[in-house]
């Protein structure tokens, strides 16, 4: 307990000196969780609407693909990745291995599926009513997407911060590709798990600190869109 203590009063003088290499590292995460948290979320929605309400051969295969990759394991991603960018890979003449794309790439991957999986069941179960609705208020096609968008903003909010949770608690991936370089690719998550391999435990609670208030005002704000829409405000 008397590390656990010592380790809290340490990452707080860390956290409010505003430690150079510790908010290096801060930044770099929130960069590369937020570009693929958009670039998914730019992939992930309008496709989960086509697929909910599209009927085509082969859409229960899909689905259950897309359902088996929301719990792919991140390690296997990354593993994956790393053997197509690798030099001897298909796209190794792109040199994206050890590098923030790459593992803007892998978090992207991870997301999407949840994404996914998430707006897809949501849709399929308001669709029919919204529809039914509609019809009986007389909209046309238009108007009915826009009710059904407005019905599901809620689903889509969860849905970006399911994926925003996944992006900032990755470790596997993101170790596999971009390899925890210091000043280049290392992030909060990678970070901790050397920190505590190297037995600096105030500077791991101080990154952990940081990652869970980062992921407390994820869901604050997640709540109050909530209540809001709840509200009908």
């Amino acid at each position: 307990m008397d590390i656990i203590f010592s380790g809290i009063k340490e990452a707080l003088v860390l956290i409010f000196s505003f430690d150079a290499e510790l908010f290096e590292v801060v930044f770099l995460s929130l960069r590369v969780s937020f570009s693929a948290l958009l670039i998914a979320g730019f992939i992930a929605v309008p496709l989960s609407f086509v697929l909910a309400r599209k009927e085509f051969r082969l859409k229960g295969l899909l689905l259950r693909l897309i359902y088996t990759f929301m719990g792919m394991p991140p390690v296997l991603c990354g593993l994956l990745l790393y053997l197509i960018f690798m030099r001897r890979g298909p796209f190794g003449f792109l040199g994206l291995n050890y590098s923030v794309t790459i593992m803007i790439i892998a978090q992207t991957l991870l997301i999407i599926p949840i994404m996914m999986g998430t707006l897809i069941e949501a849709i399929s179960k308001k669709q029919v009513v919204i529809k039914n609705l509609a019809y009986t208020l007389g909209a046309d096609k238009r108007q009915t997407f826009i009710l059904l968008l407005r019905e599901l903003r809620f689903s889509i909010y969860l849905a970006f911060v399911m994926g925003l949770s996944r992006a900032l608690s990755e470790v596997g991936a993101v170790m596999v590709v971009g390899g925890n370089i210091k000043g280049k690719t290392r992030v909060m998550t990678t970070y901790i798990s050397e920190l505590k391999g190297m037995g600096d435990f105030e500077r791991a609670i101080a990154t952990g600190m940081i990652l869970l208030l980062i992921a407390f005002l994820t869901n604050t704000i997640f709540y109050h869109l909530q209540r809001r829409i709840e509200s009908g405000h």
